[in-house]
């Protein structure tokens, strides 16, 4: 399973994002940030199921995923948020699948309130889904949990993404049944950043933030068997981050 946030899937596909997509060969990609609609763009995704959420305000925000299995069912959107295409959820067999775009806080925490309500009805969703079946999470969650998946967290401590109300928000979705894949497997790893600033040549000092995830139910843990951040993917602000899941 692969996630990327796009930052602007058109501007991305001028950026080798196809050569990606086909190379990785994933069974699921979901991607965020998309800021289009289906029809703006003349992609050929032949080999996959497709499903788009393009927020009501055009140019802005959105999500899509692409599967190579037919899902039971599909959901757009967590109840409350239904205006900016953030969440996908497909159903499977085994599990369920979300991609998700995480509203940001802002600069100055200007919508702190918002992504704080936000964050409980998301948790509250995927504790609902996660009593029927097993659920993966993937996307751009907005927020570095621990001081380790940021490169300079004292310069940055309260800031959107690092502020005390949103590493707790993360705190809370982890101890309601959740593993960072990630960390499972690389719990010390420094240096392993799926975010970088475009300004002052963050990403070739490698001053980036870890806020794109793989999360899934404590069920399946024991069958997370690789967790991969492609760092020297371009086209985007973020790169790829990837999951190996034995289900």
């Amino acid at each position: 399973m692969l996630s990327w946030n796009v930052n602007g899937l058109r501007a991305c596909m001028g950026k080798g994002f196809m050569d990606f997509f086909r190379e990785c060969d994933a069974d699921i990609f979901g991607i965020q940030e998309i800021k289009m609609l289906r029809e703006q763009g003349n992609f050929d995704f032949s080999g996959y199921r497709e499903y788009w959420y393009s927020a009501v305000k055009r140019g802005y925000s959105g999500t899509a995923v692409f599967t190579k299995r037919e899902p039971l069912s599909v959901v757009y959107g967590i109840p409350g948020h239904e205006d900016e295409g953030r969440v996908i959820t497909l159903e499977f067999d085994e599990f369920y699948h979300l991609t998700v775009y995480t509203p940001n806080a802002q600069d100055g925490l200007k919508r702190l309130d918002y992504r704080m309500a936000w964050e409980d009805d998301f948790r509250a969703f995927v504790c609902s889904l996660d009593a029927a079946k097993p659920v993966v999470i993937c996307g751009d969650l907005n927020v570095a949990h621990k001081e380790i998946d940021l490169k300079n967290w004292k310069t940055n401590s309260g800031s959107p993404g690092f502020s005390p109300q949103e590493r707790g928000k993360m705190t809370e979705l982890l101890e309601a049944g959740f593993v960072d894949t990630f960390r499972h497997l690389y719990p010390d790893l420094e240096g392993a950043y799926s975010w970088w600033s475009y300004r002052g040549g963050a990403r070739e000092r490698n001053a980036g933030w870890r806020i794109d995830y793989f999360v899934v139910s404590e069920a399946l843990r024991k069958g997370i068997a690789e967790a991969r951040i492609y760092n020297e993917v371009m086209g985007s602000d973020h790169c790829p981050v990837g999951l190996v899941l034995e289900v």
